[in-house]
């Protein structure tokens, strides 16, 4: 079952179930997928789901950091339950540990101690990652690496 039909499936049990505010989001979900596919006029894989929900993800990750600063508790409290939900769609992510040993592993392997080595590193580490890591931090860790702060 594709990663939509599976994201469809569980919105038809939700309604049976009665769960609104989950239904709201697999509802934003499904709406953000479906605009993508109207707009590009294509079927959206497995891959392309999961960049959407990871979009949507930051996206909610983002507000969260706004309404706090506003002091808005409240409206932060719902995007974290949004931002629940959509990770039981993502892929495990890394453990800390995993992410040092690949980063560890693709320097190792690259013979690599400078920065212009930098971006044949991060498409590497991003193969070996596949979406179960952020790569905006990776790549912190990766300069603080190369530029021999670490």
């Amino acid at each position: 079952m594709t990663l939509k039909a599976q994201i469809s499936e569980d919105m038809k049990n939700t309604m049976k179930a009665g769960d609104k505010d989950r239904l709201k989001v697999l509802r934003l979900i499904l709406a953000a997928i479906q605009q993508i596919e109207i707009d590009k006029r294509i079927d959206l894989d497995d891959a392309d789901v999961l960049g959407v929900l990871k979009k949507m993800v930051k996206q909610r990750y983002d507000s969260v950091s706004l309404f706090k600063k506003g002091n808005r508790t409240d409206l932060a409290n719902i995007e974290l339950a949004e931002i629940a939900v959509l990770e039981t769609y993502l892929p495990e992510q890394l453990s800390e540990t995993e992410i040092t040993k690949i980063i560890d592993q693709v320097i190792m392997d690259n013979s690599s101690a400078n920065m212009r080595d930098m971006g044949k590193i991060m498409n590497q580490i991003k193969v070996k990652t596949a979406g179960r890591a952020d790569m905006g931090a990776i790549s912190t860790r990766v300069k603080e690496r190369l530029s021999g702060t670490t």
